[in-house]
């Protein structure tokens, strides 16, 4: 391989940042950074499992799910130790779902979606119920939101936490639409204690302040950051100090840092300085650049910073077999933010047309599908000389 000689030996994996690989920009989706959805369905499973080869589906139960017409071999291929319990609520949690009007449809599909909703007791539903009325406008979007994320609303064991940071972020001027998409697609950070989500917020206005930010700011600064990263709560406050710390001794200004947190959005928070350190090594390495250069290129492209070397060596080897050099991606590192397979398809496209990558610049491939659309619609039109310059968007 091309790059081996210089790539460290790097086994780092982050979930989140390779997920986001397989897109042009950073926009977070939720349900690629939420890590313990299978493990939580695993927890509820083993309150109740017992051998499941020797037990029989509860018969009550079966009766009960066909009188709404749920497709019980769904929850026979998904979850078939629901069947197994010898208590469950179908009727209830049903009746329930039907006050706050869902039609049978609806409830049918949200208990073949989430099975485990008929083990919760009325109690414990009707308290939930109420939990989530503080932050939606009416039952009819309950429902809606219950349909599309079950599994979020049927997780009752974190109550008091949950009620306590709903509080909390209302208090700190979250809108209500926004602590419903927390609830929805970030349910783990309503599990946290309202302290521990305190001190990371408190942990980030000392910082942001320290670092030049102005205090007229930084509500705002705080607000936009957790809307788009709430997943930074998942952090610890020393995580968060240790990594604002190593950009700092790798001469980036207080200024600098600022503007990196703004562009990643907090998702530097998700790393750690070993694995920054090595990808930021590496690029050194093959860029050949000094330490200011390289500070800038990691300015000018994050993904320098936030990508693991087998991710950077991936993309620049992918580059390379394409007959792109080394100084064509050191003018515009932003390609790298691109995987291979977008890169080479937006490469076929452009050649179609007559556009020699290789004589030009890069920033004809930058830039999200529809920045891309925008310039492969220019070069429709126009001689590559005419070519525009698109935005690389980090959103």
């Amino acid at each position: 391989m091309m790059l081996r000689g210089v790539a460290h030996s790097a086994k780092d994996t982050f979930t989140l940042l390779l997920s986001r690989s397989q897109s042009c920009n950073l926009g977070l989706k939720f349900s690629s950074v939420w890590p313990d959805r299978t493990n939580r369905s695993f927890l509820i499973h083993s309150s109740y499992t017992t051998d499941t080869k020797s037990r029989e589906e509860n018969k009550k139960t079966l009766e009960n799910l066909y009188s709404l017409s749920v497709d019980i071999t769904k929850i026979r291929r998904l979850k078939e130790w629901v069947l197994l319990q010898d208590v469950a609520y179908v009727k209830e949690i049903a009746g329930i779902l039907q006050e706050m009007g869902a039609d049978e449809t609806t409830v049918a599909n949200i208990i073949e979606r989430c099975p485990e909703a008929i083990l919760h007791t009325p109690a414990e539903i009707k308290s939930q119920r109420a939990l989530w009325q503080l932050v939606c406008q009416n039952e009819k979007q309950l429902i809606k939101l219950i349909e599309q994320f079950p599994e979020s609303f049927f997780t009752t064991e974190y109550q008091q936490n949950q009620k306590a940071n709903i509080l909390f972020f209302q208090e700190l001027g979250l809108k209500n639409n926004i602590i419903t998409r927390f609830l929805t697609s970030a349910p783990n950070i309503f599990y946290n204690p309202v302290e521990k989500n305190k001190n990371v917020i408190e942990t980030l206005q000392r910082n942001y302040l320290n670092l030049g930010g102005s205090a007229a700011n930084m509500k705002i600064w705080i607000l936009k950051l957790l809307s788009q990263n709430p997943f930074i709560l998942l952090n610890t406050s020393t995580a968060i100090q240790e990594n604002l710390e190593f950009l700092q001794k790798n001469d980036f200004t207080d200024q600098e840092v600022l503007q990196l947190l703004s562009k990643l959005k907090g998702f530097i928070f998700q790393l750690n300085s070993t694995t920054m350190q090595k990808s930021m090594l590496f690029s050194k390495n093959i860029f050949k650049c000094s330490d200011q250069e390289l500070k800038q290129l990691v300015l000018k492209c994050p993904a320098l910073l936030y990508y693991s070397v087998p991710v950077l060596e991936e993309r620049l080897e992918g580059l390379l077999k394409e007959g792109i050099s080394i100084a064509q991606i050191r003018e515009t590192p932003m390609v790298l933010e691109l995987t291979t397979q977008i890169v080479q398809y937006r490469i076929k496209k452009l050649s179609a047309l007559g556009y020699d990558i290789k004589s030009g610049n890069l920033e004809s491939l930058n830039g999200t599908k529809k920045d891309f659309e925008v310039t492969y619609g220019f070069v429709c039109n126009k001689t590559p000389g005419n070519l525009p310059v698109t935005k690389t968007l980090y959103c």
